[in-house]
């Protein structure tokens, strides 16, 4: 009887470390995988006189439409004392402009300008040709399951981090 709780022992220790290594490996090649890609993305956003944050602002602004200044950094996952820097940048460069909200005047919300969205209009084809090619080593399918997995993955996470 004792033989046998400690063969379960051992198996429970040896699948725990397995499920350790196989952790480590996956988050290294994520990491891996995550840096290459966005060397890409980085690389084809440089030649446009943008840094990452500012394109990625200019992305949200583009796709969604004006945003509150306040959720800009929410949706693009950047400080809000960073968000003002960007946005003064951006605003310079004559792409965005910022815009009060009728109703509350503490909601100041940020819009492309028309040469903002000529910009993205023209740049933004070229941008996704990028990426497709950074992330050509997968089939269709092949995304279409890493989609799902890593959505799963980043909910645990969050999910993990929350409870900690």
């Amino acid at each position: 009887m004792l033989n046998k709780q400690a063969k379960q022992i051992d198996l429970e220790t040896v699948d725990s470390n397995r499920n350790q290594e196989q952790s480590l490996h996956l988050f290294v090649v994520l990491s891996r995988a995550f840096n290459w890609a966005s060397a890409h993305v980085q690389k084809d956003i440089r030649q446009y006189d943008l840094n990452p944050t500012e394109f990625g602002v200019l992305e949200l602004l583009f796709h969604r439409g004006r945003q509150p200044l306040q959720q800009i950094g929410d949706k693009i996952l950047i400080s809000s004392g960073n968000i003002t820097y960007v946005v003064d940048k951006l605003e310079k460069k004559g792409y965005l402009l910022r815009k009060p909200c009728p109703n509350d005047r503490r909601v100041i919300y940020a819009e492309l300008t028309q040469d903002g969205e000529q910009f993205l209009q023209d740049i933004f084809p070229k941008h996704q040709e990028k990426l497709a090619e950074a992330l050509n080593g997968l089939s269709s399918e092949e995304k279409e399951i890493a989609i799902v997995l890593l959505k799963k993955l980043g909910k645990s996470a969050q999910m993990n981090f929350a409870d900690k």
